[in-house]
């Protein structure tokens, strides 16, 4: 009895020690939430990887903003959430994680609604997901301050392990023989054993404005394209030149056949180029917490007609999307939907966004296409007008 007594206390003893140890400290330093008063903004902080970008109105002054952070469990953040700071440069923040041995430095960027109205294609930077490296597309204002960076598919591409050969090898990617200087190429390609497995064998190449959301890109890729950014004057049209090579054999998405990729006989690829205005503004008696979803468009409902979003799209016709092996110049005017129009007190308010898509396959959200479709595109202009104003020329 006596043994069996302290066997029990010993166990006790021991469960109560490794009880009383404490949790591995966390290793995590991010920034999860950033956050301005709602009154100062323009829509929803962007937060990136290592960046977070705050658009706001036209009236807020930027030398005294105060931003504030929600950061991962335990980690600290340098200076702190709340300090007031000039932001009429980017600044910089530290987060230091909870066990001190990790940090990561973010760039907070606050600056009013203000898109480029010209792409040239000839800025690009170097991206870099699990150590293979592609382009990322950047525009400039007129000032020589960074306009936006165009969004792709190429972090997605990265994961399958099939951009060993630099930047040309992805879908999305620059080329030096522009019709002025450089230009944007986008191929259709497979995407291997890795793409296969998860349903997606076929990646089209595609550049658009707006985010690509890597982290849910395997289970909703079609949500993981967010498309828009605040646009305040209104659009007329938009002109630009491209070339343009379908590939040799169509097949579409099939999970029943040999690669999941089923040739279609007769059929030929064809691309797409397209610009959608639209109005952020949540229905009346939306909860705060489904407003957001307004905030961006999705490869679902981009250009679908039921959308009570979109206000006007200005869309490459169907005739045009064949193959075009020297430049061709395309000007599109923006249609607008039944029954909509821009509410000028909402374009005064940022209240709407844009978004200009290119694809090398028009049907390569749905993973259908053909293997080598290249488009090839310069010298891309929104022409708009200005609240208020007629002449378009100054554009």
């Amino acid at each position: 009895m006596n043994i069996l007594k302290k066997i029990s206390f010993c166990m006790v003893a021991i469960f109560a020690m490794y009880g009383c140890q404490k949790e591995p400290l966390n290793a995590e330093c991010d920034i999860v939430e950033a956050s301005l008063p709602t009154e100062l903004l323009s829509k929803a902080p962007i937060v990136e990887n290592r960046s977070v970008t705050f658009i706001i109105k036209d009236d807020v002054e930027l030398t005294a903003l105060a931003p504030e952070f929600t950061l991962t469990p335990g980690a600290t953040i340098e200076p702190p959430s709340g300090t007031v700071r000039d932001f009429s440069t980017p600044q910089e923040y530290t987060v230091y994680s909870e066990d001190g041995k990790w940090h990561k430095t973010y760039t907070v960027t606050v600056k009013y609604v203000e898109l480029a109205l010209e792409y040239s294609f000839e800025n690009v930077k170097v991206g870099n997901t699990n150590s293979f490296k592609y382009d990322v597309f950047y525009e400039m204002n007129p000032d020589g301050g960074e306009s936006f960076t165009w969004a792709s598919g190429n972090s997605g591409f990265a994961l399958t392990g099939l951009g060993k050969d630099g930047p040309s090898s992805f879908p999305t990617f620059q080329r030096n023989d522009g019709k002025d200087g450089k230009a944007l190429c986008l191929v259709t390609r497979k995407t291997g054993t890795f793409g296969t497995r998860f349903d997606k064998p076929l990646a089209a190449g595609n550049l658009y404005i707006g985010l690509f959301e890597l982290g849910i890109a395997l289970r909703d890729p079609r949500g993981a394209t967010k498309f828009g950014m605040p646009f305040n004057m209104i659009p007329l049209s938009m002109k630009g030149s491209f070339k343009y090579k379908p590939g040799e054999q169509y097949c579409i998405f099939d999970k029943s056949y040999e690669g999941k990729l089923r040739p279609i006989e007769g059929m030929v690829d064809r691309f797409n180029i397209y610009a959608v205005l639209f109005d952020r503004t949540p229905p009346a008696g939306t909860p705060e917490s489904e407003a957001v979803k307004f905030e961006y468009l999705n490869g679902d409902n981009v250009l679908s007609e039921d959308n009570e979003q979109i206000i006007c799209v200005a869309e490459i016709p169907n005739e045009m999307r064949v193959a075009t092996p020297n430049w061709k110049e395309f000007d599109i005017p923006f249609i607008y939907r039944p029954g909509k129009s821009i509410d000028t007190e909402k374009l005064q308010q940022g209240m709407y966004s844009i978004t200009i898509v290119f694809s090398s396959s028009i049907d390569g959200d749905y993973f259908s296409g053909a293997e080598g479709s290249t488009l090839i595109v310069d010298n891309v202009e929104l022409v708009c007008r200005k609240l208020g104003s007629t002449p378009q020329s100054d554009f």
